[in-house]
Protein backbone atom coordinates (compact mmCIF):
# COMPACT_ATOMS: atom_id res chain seq x y z
CA UNK A 1 0.00 0.00 0.00
CA UNK A 2 1.52 3.30 -1.12
CA UNK A 3 1.01 6.15 1.31
CA UNK A 4 0.57 9.67 0.06
CA UNK A 5 3.06 12.40 0.77
CA UNK A 6 0.35 14.86 1.83
CA UNK A 7 -3.13 14.49 3.26
CA UNK A 8 -4.59 11.06 2.46
CA UNK A 9 -7.96 10.73 0.74
CA UNK A 10 -8.93 8.06 3.27
CA UNK A 11 -7.96 6.75 6.67
CA UNK A 12 -7.99 3.06 7.56
CA UNK A 13 -9.86 2.10 10.71
CA UNK A 14 -8.70 -0.90 12.70
CA UNK A 15 -10.31 -4.21 11.71
CA UNK A 16 -12.85 -4.41 14.53
CA UNK A 17 -11.26 -5.58 17.75
CA UNK A 18 -7.68 -6.92 17.45
CA UNK A 19 -7.40 -10.52 18.62
CA UNK A 20 -11.15 -11.13 18.47
CA UNK A 21 -11.54 -11.31 14.67
CA UNK A 22 -13.33 -14.68 14.83
CA UNK A 23 -16.07 -13.12 16.99
CA UNK A 24 -16.69 -10.05 14.81
CA UNK A 25 -20.08 -11.28 13.55
CA UNK A 26 -21.27 -11.76 17.12
CA UNK A 27 -19.74 -8.44 18.21
CA UNK A 28 -21.56 -6.75 15.34
CA UNK A 29 -24.84 -8.33 16.47
CA UNK A 30 -24.19 -7.11 20.03
CA UNK A 31 -23.47 -3.51 19.00
CA UNK A 32 -26.37 -3.53 16.53
CA UNK A 33 -28.73 -4.62 19.33
CA UNK A 34 -27.37 -1.90 21.61
CA UNK A 35 -27.80 0.69 18.86
CA UNK A 36 -31.39 -0.32 18.12
CA UNK A 37 -32.19 -0.23 21.85
CA UNK A 38 -30.58 3.23 22.09
CA UNK A 39 -32.65 4.49 19.13
CA UNK A 40 -35.88 3.03 20.48
CA UNK A 41 -35.31 4.03 24.11
CA UNK A 42 -34.30 7.63 23.40
CA UNK A 43 -37.03 8.17 20.78
CA UNK A 44 -39.69 6.82 23.15
CA UNK A 45 -38.34 9.01 25.95
CA UNK A 46 -38.39 12.12 23.71
CA UNK A 47 -41.92 11.34 22.52
CA UNK A 48 -43.12 10.78 26.09
CA UNK A 49 -41.66 14.10 27.27
CA UNK A 50 -43.24 15.84 24.27
CA UNK A 51 -46.73 14.37 24.78
CA UNK A 52 -46.97 14.18 28.59
CA UNK A 53 -47.81 17.60 30.05
CA UNK A 54 -46.75 16.32 33.49
CA UNK A 55 -43.17 16.16 32.16
CA UNK A 56 -43.07 19.75 30.89
CA UNK A 57 -40.65 20.83 33.59
CA UNK A 58 -36.95 21.86 33.50
CA UNK A 59 -35.68 18.49 34.77
CA UNK A 60 -37.29 16.69 31.82
CA UNK A 61 -36.28 19.33 29.29
CA UNK A 62 -32.67 18.63 30.28
CA UNK A 63 -33.42 14.90 30.03
CA UNK A 64 -34.72 15.48 26.48
CA UNK A 65 -31.45 17.25 25.65
CA UNK A 66 -29.53 14.24 26.98
CA UNK A 67 -31.63 11.88 24.82
CA UNK A 68 -30.96 13.95 21.67
CA UNK A 69 -27.22 14.01 22.40
CA UNK A 70 -27.21 10.23 22.89
CA UNK A 71 -28.94 9.74 19.52
CA UNK A 72 -26.34 11.88 17.72
CA UNK A 73 -23.43 10.24 19.56
CA UNK A 74 -24.54 6.66 18.85
CA UNK A 75 -25.45 7.40 15.21
CA UNK A 76 -22.09 9.03 14.52
CA UNK A 77 -20.22 5.87 15.59
CA UNK A 78 -22.19 2.63 15.53
CA UNK A 79 -23.27 2.38 11.83
CA UNK A 80 -19.65 2.68 10.66
CA UNK A 81 -18.59 0.26 13.39
CA UNK A 82 -21.11 -2.30 12.07
CA UNK A 83 -19.69 -1.84 8.56
CA UNK A 84 -16.27 -2.82 9.94
CA UNK A 85 -17.59 -5.85 11.85
CA UNK A 86 -19.85 -7.25 9.13
CA UNK A 87 -18.42 -6.06 5.79
CA UNK A 88 -14.78 -5.27 6.55
CA UNK A 89 -15.42 -1.66 5.49
CA UNK A 90 -12.30 -0.16 7.07
CA UNK A 91 -11.87 2.93 4.93
CA UNK A 92 -13.27 6.28 5.99
CA UNK A 93 -12.90 9.41 3.88
CA UNK A 94 -10.67 12.28 5.03
CA UNK A 95 -13.59 14.72 5.45
CA UNK A 96 -15.87 12.00 6.86
CA UNK A 97 -13.26 11.18 9.50
CA UNK A 98 -13.06 14.76 10.74
CA UNK A 99 -16.84 15.14 10.64
CA UNK A 100 -17.19 12.02 12.77
CA UNK A 101 -14.47 13.28 15.13
CA UNK A 102 -16.26 16.63 15.48
CA UNK A 103 -19.63 15.01 16.24
CA UNK A 104 -18.22 12.53 18.77
CA UNK A 105 -16.17 14.97 20.80
CA UNK A 106 -18.62 17.89 20.55
CA UNK A 107 -21.44 15.67 21.86
CA UNK A 108 -19.30 14.37 24.73
CA UNK A 109 -18.54 17.98 25.71
CA UNK A 110 -22.23 18.89 25.41
CA UNK A 111 -23.27 15.85 27.48
CA UNK A 112 -20.94 16.92 30.29
CA UNK A 113 -22.62 20.35 30.25
CA UNK A 114 -26.11 18.80 30.34
CA UNK A 115 -25.13 16.67 33.34
CA UNK A 116 -23.99 19.87 35.09
CA UNK A 117 -27.30 21.55 34.22
CA UNK A 118 -29.20 18.56 35.64
CA UNK A 119 -27.19 18.78 38.87
CA UNK A 120 -28.04 22.51 39.07
CA UNK A 121 -31.71 21.62 38.52
CA UNK A 122 -31.63 19.16 41.45
CA UNK A 123 -29.84 21.72 43.62
CA UNK A 124 -32.54 24.36 43.00
CA UNK A 125 -35.37 21.82 43.44
CA UNK A 126 -34.09 20.58 46.81
CA UNK A 127 -32.34 23.63 48.28
CA UNK A 128 -34.64 26.39 46.94
CA UNK A 129 -37.96 24.65 46.12
CA UNK A 130 -40.10 27.80 46.45
CA UNK A 131 -37.96 29.64 43.88
CA UNK A 132 -37.65 26.69 41.47
CA UNK A 133 -40.17 27.90 38.88
CA UNK A 134 -38.96 31.50 38.98
CA UNK A 135 -35.28 30.54 38.59
CA UNK A 136 -35.62 27.78 35.98
CA UNK A 137 -38.12 29.30 33.57
CA UNK A 138 -38.58 27.82 30.09
CA UNK A 139 -36.63 30.74 28.62
CA UNK A 140 -33.74 30.20 31.03
CA UNK A 141 -33.66 26.46 30.32
CA UNK A 142 -33.44 27.27 26.60
CA UNK A 143 -30.63 29.74 27.24
CA UNK A 144 -28.73 27.14 29.30
CA UNK A 145 -29.20 24.54 26.56
CA UNK A 146 -27.95 26.91 23.84
CA UNK A 147 -24.95 27.92 25.97
CA UNK A 148 -24.04 24.25 26.52
CA UNK A 149 -24.35 23.52 22.78
CA UNK A 150 -22.30 26.60 21.87
CA UNK A 151 -19.55 25.59 24.31
CA UNK A 152 -19.24 22.11 22.79
CA UNK A 153 -19.13 23.48 19.24
CA UNK A 154 -16.68 26.28 20.09
CA UNK A 155 -14.38 23.75 21.77
CA UNK A 156 -14.30 21.42 18.77
CA UNK A 157 -14.21 23.87 15.84
CA UNK A 158 -10.63 25.10 16.51
CA UNK A 159 -9.38 21.60 17.37
CA UNK A 160 -10.89 20.08 14.22
CA UNK A 161 -9.48 22.94 12.13
CA UNK A 162 -5.98 22.52 13.62
CA UNK A 163 -5.97 18.74 13.10
CA UNK A 164 -7.35 19.00 9.58
CA UNK A 165 -4.52 21.33 8.53
CA UNK A 166 -1.79 18.91 9.66
CA UNK A 167 -0.03 16.83 6.96
CA UNK A 168 -0.70 13.11 7.33
CA UNK A 169 2.14 11.52 5.41
CA UNK A 170 2.91 8.66 7.79
CA UNK A 171 0.61 5.74 8.55
CA UNK A 172 -3.08 6.12 7.72
CA UNK A 173 -4.16 3.35 10.11
CA UNK A 174 -6.30 4.53 13.04
CA UNK A 175 -6.11 2.00 15.87
CA UNK A 176 -9.79 2.47 16.77
CA UNK A 177 -13.20 1.70 15.29
CA UNK A 178 -13.82 5.45 14.88
CA UNK A 179 -11.80 8.65 14.39
CA UNK A 180 -10.57 9.29 17.92
CA UNK A 181 -8.87 12.69 17.93
CA UNK A 182 -5.80 11.73 19.99
CA UNK A 183 -5.08 8.76 17.73
CA UNK A 184 -5.58 10.78 14.53
CA UNK A 185 -3.33 13.53 15.92
CA UNK A 186 -0.45 11.09 16.39
CA UNK A 187 -0.61 10.08 12.69
CA UNK A 188 0.55 13.56 11.62
CA UNK A 189 4.13 13.87 10.38
CA UNK A 190 4.42 17.48 11.61
CA UNK A 191 4.56 19.08 15.03
CA UNK A 192 1.12 18.73 16.66
CA UNK A 193 2.06 20.18 20.07
CA UNK A 194 -0.29 23.17 19.62
CA UNK A 195 -3.26 20.87 18.95
CA UNK A 196 -2.27 18.61 21.84
CA UNK A 197 -1.97 21.55 24.26
CA UNK A 198 -5.30 23.04 23.12
CA UNK A 199 -7.00 19.66 23.56
CA UNK A 200 -5.50 19.14 27.04
CA UNK A 201 -6.44 22.64 28.25
CA UNK A 202 -9.93 22.48 26.71
CA UNK A 203 -10.73 19.03 28.09
CA UNK A 204 -9.37 19.93 31.53
CA UNK A 205 -11.41 23.14 31.67
CA UNK A 206 -14.65 21.51 30.51
CA UNK A 207 -14.48 18.30 32.56
CA UNK A 208 -12.76 19.93 35.54
CA UNK A 209 -15.24 22.83 35.76
CA UNK A 210 -18.29 20.62 35.26
CA UNK A 211 -17.27 17.99 37.81
CA UNK A 212 -16.28 20.66 40.35
CA UNK A 213 -19.69 22.38 40.12
CA UNK A 214 -21.52 19.02 40.14
CA UNK A 215 -19.63 18.08 43.32
CA UNK A 216 -20.48 21.47 44.85
CA UNK A 217 -24.17 21.01 43.96
CA UNK A 218 -24.31 17.62 45.67
CA UNK A 219 -22.40 18.91 48.68
CA UNK A 220 -25.05 21.61 49.16
CA UNK A 221 -27.85 19.10 48.50
CA UNK A 222 -26.47 16.70 51.13
CA UNK A 223 -26.17 19.59 53.58
CA UNK A 224 -29.85 20.46 53.17
CA UNK A 225 -31.05 16.85 53.12
CA UNK A 226 -29.04 16.12 56.28
CA UNK A 227 -31.02 18.78 58.16
CA UNK A 228 -34.39 17.18 57.43
CA UNK A 229 -35.95 15.77 60.56
CA UNK A 230 -37.38 12.48 59.30
CA UNK A 231 -35.42 9.75 57.58
CA UNK A 232 -38.22 9.18 55.04
CA UNK A 233 -38.06 12.85 54.02
CA UNK A 234 -34.31 12.61 53.56
CA UNK A 235 -34.59 9.47 51.44
CA UNK A 236 -37.43 10.95 49.35
CA UNK A 237 -35.49 14.16 48.69
CA UNK A 238 -32.27 12.41 47.73
CA UNK A 239 -34.03 9.71 45.68
CA UNK A 240 -34.85 12.36 43.05
CA UNK A 241 -31.09 12.55 42.39
CA UNK A 242 -30.48 8.81 42.01
CA UNK A 243 -31.08 8.64 38.23
CA UNK A 244 -28.76 11.58 37.64
CA UNK A 245 -26.03 10.03 39.78
CA UNK A 246 -26.24 6.72 37.85
CA UNK A 247 -26.07 8.46 34.45
CA UNK A 248 -23.24 10.72 35.66
CA UNK A 249 -21.14 7.75 36.83
CA UNK A 250 -21.84 5.96 33.54
CA UNK A 251 -20.44 8.99 31.70
CA UNK A 252 -17.48 10.10 33.83
CA UNK A 253 -16.00 6.78 35.03
CA UNK A 254 -15.37 5.33 31.54
CA UNK A 255 -14.07 8.77 30.55
CA UNK A 256 -11.50 8.66 33.34
CA UNK A 257 -10.57 5.11 32.28
CA UNK A 258 -10.09 6.38 28.71
CA UNK A 259 -7.76 9.14 29.93
CA UNK A 260 -5.76 6.57 31.92
CA UNK A 261 -5.45 4.33 28.85
CA UNK A 262 -4.22 7.24 26.72
CA UNK A 263 -1.60 8.11 29.34
CA UNK A 264 -0.47 4.51 29.84
CA UNK A 265 -1.32 2.60 26.62
CA UNK A 266 1.20 -0.17 27.39
CA UNK A 267 -0.72 -1.10 30.55
CA UNK A 268 -3.85 -2.18 28.62
CA UNK A 269 -3.94 -4.74 25.75
CA UNK A 270 -4.95 -3.28 22.34
CA UNK A 271 -8.19 -5.30 22.09
CA UNK A 272 -9.29 -4.04 25.52
CA UNK A 273 -8.52 -0.44 24.51
CA UNK A 274 -10.64 -0.69 21.35
CA UNK A 275 -13.48 -2.55 23.10
CA UNK A 276 -13.65 -0.02 25.96
CA UNK A 277 -13.63 2.89 23.49
CA UNK A 278 -16.49 1.29 21.51
CA UNK A 279 -18.53 0.60 24.65
CA UNK A 280 -17.92 4.13 25.98
CA UNK A 281 -19.82 5.61 23.02
CA UNK A 282 -22.50 2.93 22.61
CA UNK A 283 -23.41 1.75 26.13
CA UNK A 284 -24.52 5.06 27.78
CA UNK A 285 -26.95 5.96 24.93
CA UNK A 286 -28.60 2.57 25.45
CA UNK A 287 -28.70 2.64 29.27
CA UNK A 288 -29.54 6.31 29.96
CA UNK A 289 -33.22 6.10 28.90
CA UNK A 290 -33.56 2.77 30.72
CA UNK A 291 -32.19 4.28 33.95
CA UNK A 292 -34.52 7.28 33.82
CA UNK A 293 -37.53 5.17 32.84
CA UNK A 294 -37.00 2.74 35.74
CA UNK A 295 -35.84 5.11 38.47
CA UNK A 296 -37.97 8.21 37.79
CA UNK A 297 -41.60 7.90 38.93
CA UNK A 298 -42.96 10.67 36.67
CA UNK A 299 -41.42 9.08 33.55
CA UNK A 300 -42.77 5.62 34.49
CA UNK A 301 -46.27 7.00 35.04
CA UNK A 302 -46.20 8.96 31.79
CA UNK A 303 -45.01 5.91 29.83
CA UNK A 304 -47.77 3.67 31.26
CA UNK A 305 -50.40 6.39 30.80
CA UNK A 306 -49.63 6.89 27.09
CA UNK A 307 -49.28 3.14 26.54
CA UNK A 308 -52.82 2.62 27.84
CA UNK A 309 -54.16 5.57 25.83
CA UNK A 310 -52.50 4.34 22.61
CA UNK A 311 -52.29 0.53 22.83
CA UNK A 312 -50.36 -1.29 20.10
Amino acid sequence: MVLGASNPSVFILVVGIPGLESAHSWMGALFCSMYLMALAGNCVLLLTILLAHTLHHPMFYFLAMLAMIDLVMATSVVPKMLGIFWMGSQEIGFDACFTQMFLIHATTAVESGVLLAMAFDRYIAICHPLRYETILTSQRVMQIGLAILARGILYMVPLTWMLRRLPYCASRVISHSYCEHMVVMKLACADYSASSTYNLVGTTLIVGTDTAFIALSYRLILKVVGKLAEKTERLKSFSTCSSHICVMLLYYLPGLASIYIQCFPQAVPPHVQVLLADLYLSLPPMLNPVIYSIRTKQVREALFHHHHLHPL
